[in-house]
């Protein structure tokens, strides 16, 4: 069987070499003892198929081995790069169809490659049954799924078909004028990506591409000699042709990027800001106040809009879910994590004394008043005309604390993701509580995807412009500050629910969670965001620019992390958030939870960093 392997394997090799024509291009299956990462120097790594090697394996095995040796030889990377647009629904959408592209053109004149390609991509999804519910998807997923069934010809299963069925009437109508545009560009990675920016500009999903002019040798001269002249009159040309010309450019497609009403809406943000840090300046409060001096960004600003908060809620685990549904779902996820059980004691013990032994009495010595000191009575013994010494212990900080885990409990977070989240809250809660700090564990999802009650109401208006975000927010409280852990333990199992995970705002999330955090009387407060990555609603992402609740999620922390009294940091399941957070770590394992934790609430509670 190793032999048929290996044979299988120096096929996939010699053909992928011929495809990417590179003559010293290896493919090598993770079963074989060659290294090397996956598509990156002079190899290609690919999932090994079963040891049978049946058809429907050897068709996947071929097929990625084909699309990684296309994109060799397809893809200028450095291009993509410069052109690839800001936000994670806008990358991924990008990226999808930079790779339809490279199957597209390869697939074109080698038709035993197209059939490798789109077996692999009929196998993306399990066939759907009768009666199954349509998949979840997001903008990018469909657009990518109607061009590849559109301009490649791909047959799609049942799932796909159910899937781009939701969403086939609104394609049509905003993505089928472009397909021969983007057919007639294949063999152009620049004019490709230039077309797919255009339409992800028209769908919301981006800004429109800004690109600064190369430098010209000759404006550099004539600038030159006008710096050693000094300023002169304006030419009578001028007006027509010279330098204002730029200038109107610049200003027409910056009213092309926005609406009128949305330039007055950042104008006036803008200025709101301004005299907001003016007053601040003027101000002189106490920098410790249980107050922060301005209210944050929220949904009542112009730059941001909340279309109908009537069907938001805020609800308890009770409210969601019977205890005895309840119970099952803490066994479920105590059983998928008990083989970290004893990491997590270990992870427990090792950051109670950590942050115990910062807890340690100190004392100030030499005072007029306070507790005698008697270790000092000695020298009065020796000379009585030295004074008495008293001693006074110090007040420390650190039981008077109050720590917000905000958890992201969004569709994308399903399976692992949700597990470590839900193991990081177990940990911490559990720890901080043993050592006297209070914990809140909240969580942030919507009542529905796509919309719900909110996409409804906007619907029955009339589908007004610019209408901000359109859907109804679910907050949940798993575990309330002054609640003790051992009663609110089994709450977490709740995460596990299906169903439960939907789309994440985590603007409005992140606010609430600091409106709580104000309300307390702790004079030191720590918020910690659990999450994988961006905001995403397709609802309102599709009636508002793509980066729209990116935008306001950046806004809200900047303004946390520089006004506010609350300390934000935060924990990245599987992906990096530190684009958003100054205060930020990566975690993908468990494993890596330990140090993960104890690096950064030791840095948290060590008081000469934070004196620092």
């Amino acid at each position: 069987m190793k032999e048929r392997l290996d044979g299988f394997e120096q096929a996939l090799g010699a053909a992928a070499r011929a495809i990417a024509e590179e003559p010293k291009l290896e493919v090598v299956l993770r079963s074989g003892n060659r290294r090397g990462p996956a598509g990156a120097g002079e190899v290609i790594r690919i999932n090994p198929p079963r040891q049978d090697l049946p058809t429907g394996e050897i068709a996947r095995v071929r097929g990625e081995a084909d699309s990684q040796a296309l994109r060799r030889r397809f893809h200028d990377g450095e291009l993509h790069r410069r052109m690839v647009p800001e936000g994670e629904l806008a990358t991924m959408l990008f990226d999808g169809l930079e790779q339809l592209r490279v199957e597209l053109v390869g697939g074109r004149d080698m038709a035993g490659v197209r059939a490798n390609l789109e077996a692999v991509f009929r196998q993306r999804g399990a066939p759907a049954t009768a009666g199954e519910a349509v998949p979840d998807s997001n903008v990018a997923e469909v657009v990518e799924l109607y061009m590849r069934e559109r301009l490649q010809g791909y047959r799609l299963n049942a799932a796909q078909s159910r899937q781009l069925d939701a969403w086939r009437d609104w394609l049509d109508g905003k993505v089928e004028a472009v397909l021969p545009e983007l057919d007639a560009r294949a063999e152009s990675q620049d004019a490709f990506a230039r077309r797919v920016r255009e339409l992800m500009t028209d769908l919301g999903l981006s800004e429109a591409l800004v690109e600064e002019p190369e430098p010209d040798s000759r404006d550099d001269e004539s600038e030159e000699e006008s710096g050693d002249q000094g300023p002169s009159e304006p030419s009578p040309d001028q007006d027509d042709d010279g330098g204002d010309e730029p200038q109107r450019a610049e200003a027409q497609d910056s009213a092309e990027d926005g609406t009128p009403e949305d330039l007055m809406a950042e104008e006036a943000a803008a200025s709101d800001d301004e005299l907001q840090s003016g007053a601040e300046e003027e101000a002189g409060e106490d920098p410790r106040t249980n107050r922060p001096k301005e209210h944050p960004p929220g949904a009542n600003q112009l730059a941001y809009r909340v279309f109908t908060s009537q069907f938001d809620e805020v609800v308890g685990v009770a409210e969601l879910c019977g205890a005895a549904e309840l119970t099952r779902l803490r066994a479920q996820l105590d059983a998928s994590l008990s083989r970290f059980e004893g990491m997590i004691g270990r992870i427990a013990n090792r950051l109670q004394r950590k942050l115990m032994a910062q807890q340690q009495r100190s004392w100030d010595f030499d005072l007029d008043e306070g507790i005698l000191d008697a270790a000092r009575l000695a020298r009065i013994v020796v000379n009585p005309t030295l004074g008495l010494s008293y001693k006074m212990e110090k007040e420390t900080e650190f039981r008077d604390t109050v720590v917000t885990l905000l958890i992201d409990n969004s569709g994308s977070m399903r399976g692992r993701p949700i597990a470590v989240a839900a193991m990081t809250a177990d940990i911490l809660a559990r720890t901080l509580e043993r050592c006297g700090v209070k914990v809140e564990i909240l969580g942030f999802t919507t009542r529905a995807w796509k919309g719900g009650q909110a996409r409804e109401a906007w619907l029955r208006a009339g589908k007004p412009a610019a209408p901000g975000r359109l859907n109804d927010l679910r907050h949940i409280v798993y575990k309330a500050a002054d609640a003790p852990w051992r009663r609110a333990r089994p709450n977490l199992g709740l995460m596990l629910r299906e169903g439960l995970l939907k789309e994440n705002i985590d603007g409005e999330a992140i606010l609430w969670a600091h409106e709580r955090l104000l309300g307390r009387v702790e004079q030191r407060r720590i918020l910690m965001v659990i999450s994988d990555g961006a905001p995403v609603d397709d609802s309102t992402l599709s009636a508002n620019p793509g980066n729209y609740l990116e935008k306001h999620l950046r806004e809200v922390i900047d303004w946390i992390e520089t006004r506010s009294e609350v300390e934000l940091l935060a924990i990245g399941i599987g992906h990096d958030v530190t684009r958003y957070y100054r205060r930020a770590v990566t975690i993908s394992d468990p494993e890596q939870l330990g140090g993960t934790v104890l690096g950064q609430f030791s840095a948290l509670f060590d008081p000469k960093r934070r004196a620092a």
